[in-house]
């Protein structure tokens, strides 16, 4: 048994894609049947549409980072004497080879210090009130209701107060 879906005719088609919004949608506009395999697949380009700018930089930037990595591994490790025999005569010293990486990464671990290090600075100390207390927080508030414990309804967002904290965690402790 051919399978049919209930589609409007293709000049009224808002969804050029097949879709289970497309199929709902239409199956109350009483439109006619169609068989599946009169219908393009949906599947892949389409003749109107092309890759996104994203896709494009995507692969671009990955094909680059592929052909710059193997032209950093060429010239770092090859002897001098096959890059000439390559034809390959001007290039950076050596020493940048090991100095960038070096560089670079020593760089990383001075920015993640610096992050932290500004991290500690904007923290305030443990004994500010600060720390408990903003100008965000909120009092619980009690909802009184005469309804049975099931039709109850949820309660508004508020802070716990620290003593009630300090109760339940440290009861045991007394």
């Amino acid at each position: 048994m051919e399978d049919t879906y209930l589609v409007n005719s293709p000049k009224q088609d808002p969804y050029p894609v097949n879709s289970p919004r497309r199929v709902l949608s239409l199956s109350r506009k009483r439109g006619s049947f169609v068989d599946v395999s009169d219908k393009p697949s949906g599947f892949g380009l389409s003749g109107q549409h092309g890759p996104k700018p994203a896709e494009v930089y995507g692969f671009v930037g990955s094909i680059t980072t592929v052909v710059a990595t193997a032209i950093f591994f060429i010239w770092a490790y090859f002897p001098e004497q096959w890059l000439h025999y390559i034809g390959i005569f001007y290039y950076p010293s050596r020493y940048w080879a090991l100095a960038v990486p070096s560089y670079f990464m020593v760089l990383v671990v001075l920015a993640l210090g610096f992050y932290i290090g500004l991290n500690f600075m904007a923290t305030p100390p443990p004994t500010s009130s600060s720390v408990i207390f903003d100008e965000h927080s909120r009092e619980p508030q009690m909802v009184a209701s005469q309804t049975r414990k099931d039709d109850q309804p949820i309660e508004p967002i508020s802070d716990i107060g620290i003593d009630r904290i300090n109760e339940l965690m440290f009861r045991d402790l007394k």
